[in-house]
């Protein structure tokens, strides 16, 4: 009989019991009273578990946060002293160091987004009704930005529509075109890429349903459909996306919520839409109703249909994130100063929220993991 070795003896265990995942970095972006800056914390894909978050940065009103495509920089929106602008980081497990800020001249962003090329970010400012292009060298360092103004405004619905608000800012998955909901406008509004120079050009308009409010948007996992999420109409609008042409189309809306719950309380608003990988579900965050939705997609026409709506345990979901993974949902309780976690169905996409999964952070209003 052979002699048996220790890992011999070993290796039955470790088809009984599998290595633990490694726990996901995740940052957070904050924006409200008792918050100093971007936060860090630890996620267990195991057990839905936090570490207690930590001060990372200190900088004010760091909202949305972003990664560089090669993973060692985030870059914030920020304020300071004298300043509104954006704001470079070098990543370090849970350790944040700043090398580069920049201010803009139009005023402080409400989302920010770096192209596929690593050359230049966008920052969609609300207030100003403008998008700022920052260039990036080859270091990720900040560059003076050029400012675009949108003009108009739909006027649908009074003083949330009387003038421009872009309010996200993202790219085509090819990169040739920038693309930036405005919620003043009821459009997104499709720029043209140049990444050698960097610069974007005003290419066209995706025009969604009146008085909608686009906020948020995501691509499908095949690039051929845009899900639209209307702020104001708690909505999600599919637009069939020409990617030769840069054109988007309106095709169907589905509400988030039913028009009953949208009664229930004052202030009843969208703040973030999400794909799954799977490409076979989508998600939106309803704040004041304090809830996800969860929608099946159909692959061939893009169209949505609501199959839950779940509690997010918190407060005022001004933003959620999927974990690498793809097998949570993270939902940030704004006014609850809490993250919680959810668990998703493999097979139907629907949340499961795991008691104790939950973590205090202050203001929270944007979820980032790490790569």
């Amino acid at each position: 009989m052979p002699k048996r070795t220790a890992f011999s003896l070993l290796l039955p265990l470790l088809y009984i019991c599998p290595l633990a995942a490694k726990p996901f970095d995740v940052f957070f972006g904050t924006g409200g009273r008792g918050a100093e800056g971007v936060y860090h914390a630890t996620f267990n894909p195991d057990n839905g578990k936090f570490s207690p978050s930590k001060l990372a940065a200190t900088i004010g009103s760091p909202g949305f946060l972003t990664l560089h495509p090669n993973g060692k920089i985030l870059y914030s929106v920020g304020r300071w002293d004298g300043g509104t602008g954006a704001v470079g980081y070098h990543v370090n497990g849970g350790d944040l160091k700043e090398f580069t800020r920049m201010a803009c001249p139009d005023g402080g962003g409400c989302h920010i987004a770096v192209h596929p090329s690593g050359k230049f970010l966008l920052t969609a400012q609300y207030g100003g009704g403008s998008v700022a292009l920052f260039p990036l060298d080859s270091s990720g360092k900040l560059g003076k930005p050029t400012v675009t103004e949108h003009e108009g405004g739909s006027k649908v619905v009074e003083r949330r529509q009387d003038s421009p608000h872009p309010h996200w800012t993202g790219f085509s998955p090819d990169g040739k075109y920038a693309l930036v909901p405005d919620l003043g406008l009821d459009q997104i509004v499709i720029y043209k890429v140049d990444p050698s120079k960097p610069a974007i050009t005003r290419h066209g308009v995706g025009q969604s349903v009146p008085g909608g409010g686009p906020r948020h948007m995501r691509f499908s996992t095949d690039g051929k459909f845009i899900y639209l999420l209307n702020e104001l109409t708690l909505s999600v609008t599919t637009f069939a996306w020409d990617a030769d042409k840069g054109t988007a189309r309106t095709h169907t809306t589905e509400p988030a919520i039913s028009e009953q719950d949208k009664q229930g309380e004052t202030f009843n608003s969208s703040a973030e839409i999400l794909v799954h990988p799977n490409g076979k579900v989508v998600y939106s965050s309803n704040r004041g109703h304090d809830s996800v939705s969860v929608y099946r997609a159909n692959p061939k026409s893009g169209k949505l249909k609501v199959i839950q709506v779940q509690p997010v345990r918190g407060a005022f979901p001004r933003n959620i994130n999927l974990s690498p993974d793809a097998t949570w949902l993270l939902a940030a309780g704004a006014d609850s100063n809490t993250v919680a976690a959810h668990r998703i169905d493999p097979k139907t996409g629907k949340l499961l929220y795991q008691r104790g999964s939950i973590v205090n952070v202050p203001s929270p209003i944007c979820i980032l993991f790490a790569k």
